[in-house]
């Protein structure tokens, strides 16, 4: 298996089996967002205690990109402190504009293909630009 296909299978399983899925009973924050490029559409709803997102759901609909990128972003910020979600949110941002990566973007990384289709970054951004706005709202 190359490259290539490890990235396609790694989107494809996120796409077809998403983590974190679903609605939280008691979110503190919910913020949608829409791609009106496209018409992708995502729902993040969050739980944020302590300082830490202890919880985050998505829902939305959308290109497999997308909703990839929704699933992987869930399964890197939680459980982990806010600044640190902001800072993966900003640094996968810049990770596909072609800055390296100050932090572990975990399965995030193998989102690096989407850079070449300009088109599909605000695809992969979408839930993180959604997160950024949840989190930046206090």
């Amino acid at each position: 298996m190359n490259l290539d296909d490890l990235y396609r299978e790694t989107i494809l399983d996120h796409n077809q089996s998403p983590r974190n899925q679903g609605h939280l009973e008691h979110p503190s924050k919910t913020v949608g967002l829409l791609n009106p490029t496209c018409g992708d559409q995502i729902q993040l709803e969050l739980l944020v205690a302590g300082g830490q997102v202890a919880d985050i759901r998505f829902n939305g609909h959308g290109c497999s990109i997308s909703m990839a990128s929704a699933s992987m972003l869930t399964e890197a910020v939680k459980g982990h402190s806010v600044e640190h979600a902001l800072r993966i949110a900003q640094s996968f941002k810049k990770f596909l504009m072609g800055e390296s990566s100050p932090v572990d973007l975990g399965d995030l990384a193998m989102l690096k293909g989407v850079s070449q289709f300009p088109s599909r970054v605000k695809c992969a951004t979408l839930a993180h630009n959604a997160l950024e706005k949840g989190l930046a709202e206090g």
